[in-house]
């Protein structure tokens, strides 16, 4: 393989190690607008879009991670890489294929598990971090706060009966 040709490959392999997915897209029939308005998108979400030739994202995947893609890997391709949340690239990915009917979502990677299309949507349906373990904490947290006011309530009565023998007394 020629220097440069190796060149991207590696360049290709370094992106796709710094990053925790790899998204594939077909970009076809994006203007440059449409594109610059998606890498913006995507940059406030940590991540970035890089087109390279379908024959160089082959090589720098490996034999393993090209099988599974074999069919992402014709037409215009898009690659989606980046340290941010994954279900957050899902989302813009997705949003901006409703407002634009494209990019069109082709596969992906994430943990070295293959992704389909279909997958990566429903990825985007998966509420923000944040909102889960807020949801988690409530779910854990629910028993607890049952259990201090039963326990609350018990001592309230306790508190009641030894007022009512104390007003009895009293009035005697």
């Amino acid at each position: 393989m020629r220097p440069e040709k190796e060149s991207i490959v590696n360049e290709i392999k370094s992106a796709l190690e710094a990053s925790e997915f790899m998204f594939l897209a077909d970009y076809k029939g994006m203007g440059v607008k449409d594109l610059s308005e998606l890498r913006k998108a995507l940059s406030d979400a940590d991540a970035e879009m890089h087109i390279y030739k379908n024959s160089f994202l082959g090589v720098a995947m490996g034999e393993e991670l090209r099988g599974g893609l074999a069919g992402s890997l014709s037409g215009p391709t898009g690659l989606f890489t980046g340290k941010g949340d994954p279900t957050a690239i899902a989302k813009v990915l997705v949003k901006f294929r409703k407002e634009h009917n494209k990019p069109v979502i082709k596969g992906g990677v994430l943990e070295d598990k293959v992704l389909t299309d279909s997958d990566i949507e429903a990825m985007a349906k998966i509420p923000p971090r944040e909102i889960l373990l807020s949801q988690f904490v409530g779910t854990v947290q629910a028993p607890m706060t049952s259990l201090v006011g039963v326990m609350n309530a018990k001592v309230s009565s306790l508190l009641y009966v030894l007022k009512a023998i104390e007003d009895k007394k009293n009035a005697a």
